[in-house]
């Protein structure tokens, strides 16, 4: 372990990628294979290997306890320490006792990682985490810390670490990429490059592929300066999803690669309609308001074909925020299925007919999604309807009752010029839904990567003025200065907190910001100040959610500072009024979810 520690140091002393990969390369080409592939993993900035489920459910406070009591450290002292690094990891190298002679090897350690995720009860895992630490030297301590908080803060992305097994064991960096991906476990990608076997890389079922990513475009006009084959779809606030299905059996994936079948147990129903065959989906789930509150339905009226409207056949979209009471949940009431049902918006098909079908066209792999879900095509306008729905029979101990379940094809649109797009862009903000996706038809499936053959296309519902309330210390590169800003706006003649966020201002600026918030601090609660409110921003969001997280009753979705505005005073700063309307504007009522 004091070896990956030093490489670990190593890393973090230069800024060169070219370097990074050199250091870890070398590393790595120095140990065993099965120590290579347990480092891999760390190195990956993970406890255990993407794919798997073991968690080692330590939080940070008991960290921050553990290393307080090893070091013979009060509060105020670990406090101090966490401001001057920002890192709890880099707190425990500076504060734990020095050893010279460290018994731990990477081996060990994963080791005592998975007894941590087996072990019941916070207070056992406690007192194997204190263990582990109390064997290790502090700069070992330092990593194992970062290991288990999943951020190593040494400018090491997975990419990199990929980058160095293709260099130690001279391959090439794709086939390491493909293996990866199609494991989940950077550890094994090793263990197959040691013996030139990486080409023996299989796709393993209810194990997640990575999801491939949109970059952001402003326009229509930059949009299709990419590529002018495109398929429009809405963009859904939902959360992304990833579907396994296999003769019954159905799991379902976050996009963390986390499983979350259980929050959702009315849909492995629908999507066990599809049959025996094993396949692979990629899409949203989103809160749903079913037609008539009943499940949705195959569509086969002629009439339909040519909505442009097509999700209101089976129903809509709901905000975010509705969603948002389900997630998390591993439980969930019969009261909440019943009040938010969800849908299963799919717009892709990765695996299908005994073949993996990321290297195909997305022309192609729509066509095969559309055969799959049954959904009727047009070749203008539109594909996708309801393909499979139904209700799911959920049992609640003493009753049982049928809650409505679908996987419904995302609507498909085409178009071709910037007039077509906008429209398309109005239409889906006004059932609701955030803006488009723009895609290439021509375009492979590639996971992890976020290039132009995607491309997400919204803009701000709106933006208040706000005024600072309370900041925090930054992390990172912003270790020292005070960059996280919780904002409020009037309530009466109170000032109610509706939102944080940390980005949108310049390095400068946060440096020029923090010496007057220290001055002007009210209350120092350790690594949060609350401050005099006198500073306003302006900040712009991309929908607002009711919450109980704030006094306002609301909270932002994605809050980003647009600019500072010293023109402003406190009192110009807007109100919960305007909160009110902006919320209502989103189609709610002012006083209901």
């Amino acid at each position: 372990m004091r070896k990956l520690a030093t490489a670990c140091e190593a890393i973090a002393a230069t800024t060169k990628k070219l370097e990074k990969t050199k250091i870890v390369a070398d590393y790595l080409n120095s140990r065993t294979t099965e120590e290579a592939a347990v480092s891999a993993v760390f190195l990956s900035g993970r406890p255990f290997a993407a794919w798997e489920e073991a968690t080692l459910q330590v939080g940070g406070r008991s960290l921050w306890q553990i290393v307080a009591e090893l070091a013979s450290k009060d509060e105020k002292e670990l406090t101090e320490a966490y401001r001057r690094h920002g890192d709890l990891g880099a707190v425990a190298g500076d504060v734990l006792p020095q050893k010279t002679t460290s018994e731990l090897n990477v081996l060990e350690v994963e080791k005592a990682f998975r007894q941590i995720a087996a072990a019941r009860g916070p207070a056992l895992k406690s007192a194997l985490v204190r263990d582990l630490l109390r064997r290790a030297t502090p700069v070992e301590s330092k990593y194992i810390v970062k290991i288990m908080t999943g951020d190593l803060r040494i400018g090491l992305k997975e990419s990199l670490v990929e980058g160095a097994i293709a260099k130690a064991w001279a391959t090439d960096l794709v086939s390491v990429q493909r293996a990866n991906m199609l494991l989940g476990d950077i550890g094994e990608t090793v263990r197959l490059a040691t013996e030139k076997q990486l080409d023996e890389a299989k796709m393993r079922l209810f194990h997640p592929l990575g999801f491939m990513l949109a970059s952001p475009v402003d326009s229509a006009e930059q949009a299709l300066s990419y590529f002018t084959d495109a398929s429009i779809e809405d963009k859904y606030d939902g959360i992304r999803a990833q579907a396994h299905i296999s003769e019954g059996e159905v799991r379902i994936f976050s996009r963390t690669r986390d499983e979350i079948t259980e929050s959702f147990p009315e849909l492995p129903g629908a999507f066990a309609s599809l049959g025996p065959e094993a396949v692979v989906l990629d899409g949203e789930i989103v809160a749903w308001e079913y037609p008539d509150k009943r499940p949705a339905e195959n569509i086969t009226d002629e009439d339909a074909v040519q909505s442009q409207d097509r999700a209101s056949d089976s129903g809509r979209a709901r905000p975010f925020s509705v969603l948002q009471q389900r997630l998390g949940r591993k439980k969930v009431s019969q009261r909440m299925l019943r009040e938010t049902p969800v849908a299963f918006l799919a717009f892709d098909i990765l695996y299908a007919r005994g073949e993996l079908l990321i290297d195909r066209s997305l022309r192609e792999r729509s066509e095969i999604l559309a055969a799959l879900l049954q959904a009727p095509r047009s070749p203008n306008l539109w594909q996708g309807a309801p393909a499979i729905g139904q209700q799911a029979t959920l049992d609640f101990g003493e009753e049982a009752e049928d809650i409505p379940a679908a996987v419904i094809r995302a609507p498909v649109f085409q178009a071709t010029s910037p007039d077509e797009i906008e429209t398309l862009f109005e239409a889906s903000q006004a059932r609701g839904n955030e803006g488009l996706m723009i895609k290439d038809l021509n375009s492979s499936y590639t996971p992890g990567k976020r290039g132009k053959s995607w491309l997400k296309m919204k803009r701000e519902l709106a933006t208040l003025d706000v005024v600072v309330t309370a900041v925090e210390y930054g992390h990172g590169k912003r270790i020292g200065v005070l960059s996280d800003y919780t904002f409020a706006v009037w309530g009466g003649d109170q000032l109610l907190n509706i939102g944080k966020a940390y980005s949108g201002l310049t390095d400068v600026e946060i440096a020029e910001m923090t010496p007057w918030f220290l001055q002007h601090t009210l209350e120092d609660q350790g690594l949060r100040l609350a401050v005099e409110p006198k500073i306003v921003l302006e900040v712009t969001f991309n929908n607002m959610m009711k919450s109980d997280r704030h006094e306002s009753g609301f909270a932002l979705r994605f809050p980003r500072i647009v600019r500072l505005r010293p023109d402003k005073s406190a009192a110009d700063a807007d109100t919960i009024e305007r909160a009110r309307e902006i919320y209502a504007q989103q189609g709610h009522s002012p006083d209901t979810q």
